[in-house]
């Protein structure tokens, strides 16, 4: 390269772009081969693995997973259960008839405990020598 020429001379090596392109499809198609062998044998071993089911056993209808399913509704259900909850705190209703405990609404007891104040344990009998 002579001292007026600013730009390369030299060609673009083709040849060796496309061999590393047709290695790298090369490696590519390799693993996606050994990927779905792989699937394939985890497969077979799962089969393999579970138990068939029962020849005497009857199943119905469609098969459901197995429990924690997903809500279909879960803003129906969560309302539901706020409902609920605002209807136990805010009720007065029996808890244990015999023993004569109830439960008041939430409001109600946050009034009586500010007229009482907070039950307290008694506080033990001072032992001798020990202030």
């Amino acid at each position: 390269m002579s001292a007026a020429t600013k730009y390369e001379t030299k060609d673009f090596p083709l040849r060796t772009v496309m061999i590393g392109s047709i290695g790298l499809i090369a490696i590519m198609l390799f693993f996606s081969l050994a990927m779905w062998w792989l699937m394939l044998h985890f497969a077979k071993r799962e089969m393999r693995a579970s138990a068939p089911p029962h020849p005497l056993a009857k199943v119905e209808g469609p098969v459901l997973p197995p429990e924690p399913r997903l809500q279909p509704k879960p803003r129906q259900d969560l309302l539901a259960l706020r409902a609920w909850e605002r209807g136990v705190l805010g009720s007065y209703d029996w808890v244990d008839k015999e023993h004569g405990v109830v439960r008041i609404p939430i409001e109600r007891a946050i009034e009586l405990l500010a007229q009482r104040g907070l039950p307290a344990r008694p506080s033990p009998p001072a032992r001798e020598g020990t202030p």
